[in-house]
């Protein structure tokens, strides 16, 4: 079949949502159009089309949606410790290794990719954000740092190599009919070379940001500060400039949005469960001055000085918190290892969610008791949605868009009935047309098929792609002599590195973006060009070494 009106929209939609990202611009309206015109032309009914932009939207939150309740909910939780100062003693421990901005980073790149091994990066990222990204912010590293940090070693390292599940180079390999030992070992050095080049990029772009050691820097960025087109790099510097008083200064009010989890957006200074006469500190911290409360409510606002009971529950859940993840490490690894029932990807990421949920209630019952806990733990919940949602809905018509052009929800976005005309695959036509002109030089191979990923990564899965690359990875590597494979891995990088949560923003980068508070279109664009290098390397060190 060729292509049809219907394809060239499609793609014409695509470069002028890439086009508008390059030049900064918010992409919601060119997605909103391009969805609306390739409706148009699949169906002929502008009717349908119209129906098209909130059907696509309304797909794309409910495939998403699981995401966002991640974030929600590890939000909830941090606000719930900050409400008594937890999250400050947690932090601690971990201010003897993370002694700078730059050690803060080796420790997130070296734990992140060593969780995301084992357990996949979409449960272990909450993690890593409930954890060690305060601290990390505390260090002096900023949370644009931090946040590629992670993308890149978990979502990118770790899940592109998928050395120990092996769940993608299963796919690779079996599309390809090549062994799966064979594609996963050379997935490792690709995804190690295309992590090492990206870092080194990144550290040269993070070097003017790192700032010094502060408890100052993870009261401003518990605040919830969420830039809108407006660069990170211009936000981070005005924090410093800010934060060199002696004590935090609001940010000024050109900043786009801001949203301060645990505080009701857009209203007055947020009240605890206590009511107005015993005034607990600020579950957000920033909604204005604290009053004075009682002991039992949880003492004073912004000066935080808690009473001895709050000191103890502060002391108490500073250490319980990090011991209910790790234990739900130790989980995972033993059913990994066969010793007690295992949990697959998706059941991981609700044991994060569920287990950061059971936190939150047992947190506000200790600090607010069972009856004003009915109250916060609302209140909680409820910010946290509000962050994610305000953070991260931005993508929701972006990724609709891209969805459109998925077997899978095309039907569901154009209303087409079961048994009525076959949902179109748009974005595989044109990856299937395209191969037919990459040349037959094993350099250059290799570059088209590692295109080619990046493409089929648009859609924002990164493991969706594999059969594809590794099917033109079986047909076209003999041709020119390569092995089936090399050129299945490097298939593998393009697909898992672009879909898989770091080049495109509409896939689990959103909960990278969430967990360290920064703008997912913005991480998107800051990881692009160290990421595409060391694509760039890695696909050279494939087609000249393996």
């Amino acid at each position: 079949m060729g292509l049809t009106a219907a394809h060239w929209v499609y793609l014409a939609g695509i470069v002028l949502i890439l086009g508008t990202t390059i030049v900064r611009r918010n992409v919601v309206v060119p997605a909103l159009l391009a969805t609306i015109a390739t409706a148009a032309t699949l169906t002929g009914d502008p009717i349908v089309a119209v129906q098209a932009v909130f059907n696509a939207t309304l797909t794309a939150a409910s495939e998403l949606f699981n995401i966002f309740l991640i974030i929600a909910m590890v939000t909830a939780l941090l606000g719930t410790l900050r409400a008594m100062n937890a999250d400050q003693r947690m932090v601690t421990p971990f201010q003897k290794v993370m002694r700078g901005g730059w050690s803060a980073w080796l420790v997130l790149i070296v734990a992140t990719y060593g969780i995301s091994l084992f357990f996949w990066p979409t449960p272990a990222v909450p993690l890593i954000g409930a954890i060690l990204v305060p601290a990390a912010i505390r260090a002096g590293l900023p949370a644009m740092g931090a946040a590629m940090a992670i993308a890149v070693a978990g979502q990118g390292m770790a899940l592109s190599s998928d050395y120990v599940m092996q769940v993608a180079p299963g796919l690779s390999a079996t599309a390809a009919g090549a062994d799966a030992g064979r594609v996963a070992d050379v997935a490792l050095v690709l995804a190690l070379v295309t992590g090492a080049v990206a870092l080194a990029i990144m550290g040269v772009m993070l070097r003017r940001e790192m700032r010094i050691p502060s408890a100052a820097l993870l009261e401003a960025w518990e605040n919830g500060v969420v830039s809108g087109p407006r660069p990170a790099v211009g936000l981070l510097r005005r924090l410093r400039a800010r934060l060199t008083g002696p004590a935090p200064v609001p940010v000024p009010g050109d900043v786009d949005e801001r949203v301060v989890v645990g505080a009701t957006t857009g209203g007055p200074p947020h009240h605890g469960a206590g009511g107005p006469g015993a005034t607990p500190p600020p579950t957000g911290g920033g909604g204005g001055d604290g009053g004075g409360g009682d002991a039992g409510a949880g003492g004073a606002g912004d000066e935080r000085t808690a009473a001895p009971r709050t000191e103890r529950l502060a002391r108490f859940f500073a250490v319980a918190v990090p011991v209910a993840f790790g234990l739900m490490m130790v989980y995972l690894v033993l059913g990994g290892l066969g010793y007690v029932p295992s949990v697959k990807e998706g059941s991981a990421a609700a044991l994060v969610g569920g287990l950061a949920t059971v936190l939150v209630v047992i947190a506000c019952v200790a600090l607010d008791g069972p009856k004003e806990a009915l109250t916060s733990v609302g209140n909680h919940v409820t910010d946290g949605l509000v962050f994610a949602f305000r953070a991260m809905g931005i993508v929701l018509p972006i990724a609709g868009f891209f969805f459109i052009g998925n077997e899978s929800f095309a039907g569901e976005i154009l209303g087409l009935e079961d048994g009525g005309p076959q949902a179109p695959a748009l974005l595989v036509d044109l990856v299937v047309a395209a191969e037919h002109h990459i040349p037959g030089n094993p350099v250059v191979m290799c570059f088209g098929v590692l295109f080619i990923g990046l493409l089929c990564g648009l859609e924002g899965s990164g493991f969706s792609g594999l059969p594809l690359t590794g099917s033109l990875a079986g047909a076209l590597g003999p041709s020119v002599g390569m092995d089936p494979a090399t050129l299945a891995a490097v298939g593998q990088m393009g697909s898992v590195w672009a879909g898989g949560g770091v080049l495109v923003a509409w896939s689990s980068l959103l909960v990278v973006a969430g967990v360290t508070r920064v703008p997912v279109i913005e991480l998107a664009r800051r990881c692009f060009l160290p990421v595409m290098a060391g694509l760039a390397v890695s696909t050279l060190v494939a087609a000249f070494f393996f």
